[in-house]
């Protein structure tokens, strides 16, 4: 059989195979998933957080290649240090972009102070030290979060060799659309707003978030903040 006969079974085949899930609490490793058939696992509930450079295209083009590898490596290495440490699983890297799950108990606190942890990196490490490098670079080093919270299905994609997990749920695609927001730099659904703590809802009282409505998504409701978390 040729390639677009081997193409048309196995496509055929994936439409036609009926699905095995089974169900977790936990983010599953590549290995625990099956490539040759439709096999998937449930996550009854998790957190997705994106975190992203904003304005990455406009920088490559207007910078030196060094320069925005620098930019990318320090801002990808303190925020999988900072989800690292908030007990979050970092699923996949994307370019100038990381994507992480968090389940179980508090997921959606722990996320959120991952994020205000990030923002506080930018502000007060990673933008002090452009500037202590590179004292007459013009560059404004900005980046934007999203996160959200939903059933999640994970699979494995790809072929034998060369294979990665796939989310499937809300969660995964409405974390990823925050960060094509501007004006703030972290992002949240009221899913998320309203099951987080008070400790990163609050700052001495106040609010730390202000509601939107999303007009490119029928105008639901969700929240931005400049705040941060002290690391």
């Amino acid at each position: 059989m040729g390639l677009k006969e081997d193409l048309i079974s196995e496509v055929n085949q994936t439409f036609a195979t009926k699905w095995e899930e089974q169900k977790t609490t936990n983010v599953p490793d590549l290995e625990h998933l099956r490539l040759g058939s439709n096999h998937a696992k449930d996550l009854e509930s998790a957190t997705v957080l994106y975190a992203d450079i904003d304005g990455s295209t406009k920088m490559v083009d207007q910078f030196k290649w060094f320069f925005c590898a620098e930019v990318y490596k320090a801002y990808l290495r303190c925020a999988a240090q900072i989800i690292r440490s908030e007990n979050g699983t970092i699923t996949a890297y994307d370019g100038d972009r990381v994507m992480a799950v968090f389940t179980g108990e508090l997921k959606n606190t722990r996320a959120v102070r991952a994020a205000l942890k990030v923002n506080y990196a930018v502000e007060k490490i990673i933008k002090p030290s452009i500037k202590n490098q590179y004292p007459k670079n013009v560059f404004l080093f900005k980046h934007v979060i999203g996160i959200d919270s939903s059933p999640l299905h994970t699979a494995k994609i790809g072929v034998h060799g060369d294979n990665d997990l796939v989310w499937i749920g809300r969660a995964a695609n409405y974390a990823a659309k925050l960060c094509t927001l501007s004006k703030n730099p972290i992002w949240i659904t009221k899913a998320v707003y309203d099951n987080m703590k008070d400790n990163v809802k609050f700052s001495d009282g106040k609010d730390m978030w202000t509601s939107y409505k999303w007009k490119t998504m029928n105008e639901m409701e969700i929240f931005g903040t400049t705040y941060h978390w002290s690391l």
